[in-house]
């Protein structure tokens, strides 16, 4: 049912680079960080660049992820505090501190796989 709920809004939302399998799915992540800090979320909480916190259209606030770099098998664990990301193609959105975990700070982007816990 998870699986299916996934799709269906993965589908309506546009996330057509994002493929879900049970409670995890892959698609692509950027970051952001300076301009955003201090800022307030879609929760409600300030922004801060060095928290392991990451954006998703969907997925529930306090939601508590893990992330695997598909290029470089890197991991992190993140959760879920803001919406987004806007930018076409994207599945998810990462903090910098996330991205340093990453290791993809300097791409800017990355293939992820995103697990639920």
């Amino acid at each position: 049912m998870k699986t299916l709920m996934i799709l269906v809004l993965t589908s309506l939302l546009g996330i057509s680079q994002a493929t879900a399998h049970g409670n995890s799915m892959t698609g692509n992540a950027s970051w952001y960080g300076p301009g955003f800090h201090g800022k307030r979320t879609a929760s409600g909480e300030r922004f801060n660049q060095n928290a392991s916190t990451c954006a998703h259209r969907t997925l529930r606030f306090g939601t508590t992820v893990k992330l695997v770099n598909l290029r470089n098998n890197r991991t992190a664990h993140c959760r879920i505090n803001d919406r987004g990301p806007y930018s076409g193609g994207r599945a998810i959105d990462v903090s910098k501190a996330v991205a340093q975990q990453l290791g993809m700070i300097s791409s800017g982007t990355a293939r992820v796989k995103i697990i639920i816990l």
